[in-house]
């Protein structure tokens, strides 16, 4: 293991390459540009491709085609230009291409505070594209944590073939810090799985699988005979409007993400044992809300700390054996998103400290939110 100070945009990237990444479409746009920008001395150094395309959409049609060729590939943006990538996250959905996005939360909404600090996209990666469709979307807190959960995205990726979001923030992408680099060997690294070999090309039933199961499509130019459709498909890819073969094909691709959300499900828990309030955030805010948590646990008030690191698919059965019935507080950088999940998994109301002014949520305003409203 050696240890390196750099900060989140740039751990982004050297982990992504650790993964395997070997293809980049990106478009600059603050604060995220930096990923950009060491993807493209990274990745020319391992036969990789880095391209800079016109604009965001362009970037996630490509990041899409590369996946479809047998690479694995990213995209990272931010703001307006994680809203521009959503019709085409939407059409990596319908044809379960694995491909990883990550985008680097800024104020909003439209152009907004480029320079600053927020969580107003938590949802928007869970339903930004239309329609019903399965989405992973991680959410890490710490430096080398940012690199193992971005090693991660590819994985979920790679295994499931399904787009995975990586979630930062302004403030983890551009703070230096120390983080551990496991050594390659050290690195566990998932493939997509291809069809066997000796399979009848001209009869090859591109989404056909067992509930649960990601689809076994081989990459473009391997000699297959096969149907890549955005439209609503059967089993071989062909269109269909058929209710039957629709909500069958529908089922499969949901099923292969909720019947593996035990696996897919990672959070943290720090002081929860004998607390007596519960402080659920994610992201920077979770850093905040630890410090409030020591200091708070030093004036001999019990306060503990629930941070999913995976938001979607949200994890509401892990959260509500963390919780119980203790008071719980949602500390977010918006005006409210992923609290109403917390309502809905406790099913009760909870104490909430919002805030969406482009400045970070502060441990002193935690505990000021804390020692007012919840003893």
């Amino acid at each position: 293991m050696k240890r390196v100070v750099m900060p989140g945009n740039e751990t982004v990237a050297h982990a992504a390459v650790a993964a395997g990444c070997r293809f980049y479409a990106g478009y600059p746009i603050t604060p995220s540009s930096e990923l950009a920008a060491e993807m493209s001395k990274l990745l020319p150094k391992v036969g990789g491709k880095f391209i800079q395309m016109e604009d965001e959409i362009a970037s996630m049609a490509a990041a899409i085609g590369a996946s479809v060729a047998g690479y694995k590939a990213m995209t990272a943006t931010s703001g307006p230009g994680f809203s521009l990538k959503q019709e085409h996250i939407g059409l990596a959905c319908m044809m379960e291409v694995p491909v990883v996005i990550v985008n680097v939360m800024r104020g909003g909404p439209s152009t907004g505070l480029p320079t600053h600090p927020a969580q107003g996209d938590v949802m928007q990666a869970r339903w930004g594209t239309h329609g019903d469709h399965p989405i992973i979307a991680l959410a890490p807190a710490f430096p080398t944590e940012i690199y193992m959960e971005t090693i991660r995205a590819f994985n979920l990726a790679e295994r499931f073939r399904n787009p995975v979001i990586l979630l930062l923030d302004e403030i983890l992408a551009h703070t230096y810090e120390v983080v551990d680099i496991p050594e390659p060997e050290e690195i566990e690294l998932v493939d997509r799985k291809l069809p066997p070999s000796g399979l009848d090309r001209l009869d090859f039933y591109t989404y056909q699988r067992k509930e649960g199961d990601p689809p076994l499509l081989p990459n473009f130019f391997q000699g297959y005979n096969f149907h890549f459709e955005s439209l609503a498909h059967d089993e071989m890819g062909f269109p269909t409007t058929d209710p039957e073969k629709v909500a069958y094909i529908s089922r499969l691709r949901e099923a292969k993400i909720e019947k593996h959300r035990e696996e897919i499900w990672k959070n943290d828990e720090y002081m929860l044992e004998d607390a007596e309030i519960v402080i659920f955030a994610y992201g920077s805010v979770a850093r905040s809300a630890k410090e409030a948590i020591n200091r708070l646990r030093s004036e001999g008030i019990k306060v503990g700390l629930f941070r999913p690191i995976t938001l979607w698919p949200f994890p509401d059965q892990p959260l509500r054996r963390a919780v119980g019935e203790r008071k719980v507080l949602v500390a977010e950088m918006n005006l409210g998103q992923m609290v109403y999940e917390v309502e809905r998994a406790l099913r009760r109301d909870v104490f909430t400290l919002f805030k969406a002014d482009g400045t970070p949520i502060s441990p002193v305003e935690i505990m000021d939110k804390i020692k007012g409203e919840l003893i």
